[in-house]
């Protein structure tokens, strides 16, 4: 019976451990908004330029895990994506999520009418490559949009 006990707790804590280490993978909420309030603050000392170019190189100060910066143009062109800069230069408004939502459409009258706030939506989560729920954390400056959203999964 003890040896039964003993492999149950140690099954437990095999158990734990492992979600622990798969939390630790994922960016929170605030990690997030104050990624894009970082982005910001850079532009306003270093120059728009020099920080979307960074974030475009992939550049690890704004990039964590699964979090990464994304920024679009009010029009909609992306300016830099840190996990597919492949993306940059594309208008992105009429792009579709996995349920059909226009996210583009969306973060931009989010941006529009709030200056700030949460978008929902679902896209290919860059650790699992699948489809996953994301909230992306937006925030106006000038007339971008800095953006960082967190897997939920």
């Amino acid at each position: 019976m003890k040896k039964l006990f003993k492999l149950f707790i140690l099954a437990l804590f095999v158990s734990a451990a492992g979600m622990a280490a798969a939390a630790s993978d994922r960016g929170t909420a605030e990690e997030a908004v104050a990624l894009v309030k970082k982005v910001i603050a850079d532009m306003k000392k270093d120059g728009k330029e020099k920080v979307i170019q960074e974030v475009q190189t992939g550049s690890s100060r704004y990039k964590d895990r699964d979090l990464y910066i994304f920024i679009s143009g009010m029009d909609g062109v992306t300016r830099a994506n840190g996990n597919n800069p492949k993306i940059a230069g594309k208008n992105l408004n009429d792009v579709k999520d996995a349920d059909g939502k226009y996210m583009g459409k969306e973060r931009f009258e989010i941006a529009r009418s709030k200056g700030q706030g949460w978008q929902d939506y679902r896209w290919p989560d860059p650790l699992t490559k699948e489809i996953h729920k994301k909230s992306t954390y937006l925030e106006k400056y000038e007339d971008l949009i800095v953006s960082c959203g967190i897997y939920k999964n």
